[in-house]
């Protein structure tokens, strides 16, 4: 195959390829979006001489279809295609940071807080969204906070929270908790 993926995590992979064009004759765009969310598609262009590319910041257990689009002015090349699935959390680096904690939950909001805070983490990727479903938000934070106020949500819905620490070394550890919003009070 000239074109797949390796390095997969539970927020990114690497795509690699086959040098198919030259100096000369083009770029290439590559496509990529959640399978079955077309309405999500993201586009990205890049020189003719790259052979890798580092797709992050995605949504956790999600399968991605991707095609990638030899762009050229001298030949036809087919676009290449191909399917990721990011990990799930405990497929992850391991297990970290060590407890997560929900807190302060209203009908449209909640606090989510972790421990400890580590001199080694760089930033956390904050990924939240309702069960059942498979659709996530992302939020980072910056590596000296520990916690963060999710806003916006729907009322009596219980939210899946997973806390990723990013770590200076570059890997990633992850934790999950679940979180539920309560009813409309009286007066909403």
């Amino acid at each position: 195959n000239r074109f797949f993926s390796t390095d997969v995590t539970s927020s990114s992979f690497r795509l690699v390829f086959f040098l198919l064009l030259s100096q000369d004759s083009g770029f290439y765009s590559l496509d990529f979006f959640p399978g079955g969310d077309p309405a999500a598609r993201r586009a990205l262009q890049f020189f003719w001489a790259q052979s890798s590319l580092v797709l992050s910041q995605l949504a956790l257990f999600f399968t991605y279809e991707v095609a990638l689009i030899p762009e050229s002015n001298v030949f036809f090349f087919p676009p290449q295609r191909t399917r990721v699935t990011t990990l799930p959390f405990f497929l992850g680096l391991g297990q970290g940071p060590l407890q997560v904690l929900i807190s302060d939950s209203g009908p449209h909001s909640f606090q989510v807080s972790w421990a400890p805070v580590l001199d080694s983490v760089a930033a956390y990727l904050f990924f939240y969204g309702p069960l059942p479903g498979n659709s996530a938000r992302l939020l980072q934070v910056d590596g000296r906070h520990n916690s963060t106020l999710v806003e916006h949500l729907a009322p009596n819905t219980t939210y899946l929270v997973t806390v990723t620490a990013i770590y200076r070394s570059g890997k990633e550890k992850s934790l999950s908790a679940k979180a539920c919003t309560l009813f409309f009070e009286r007066g909403e």
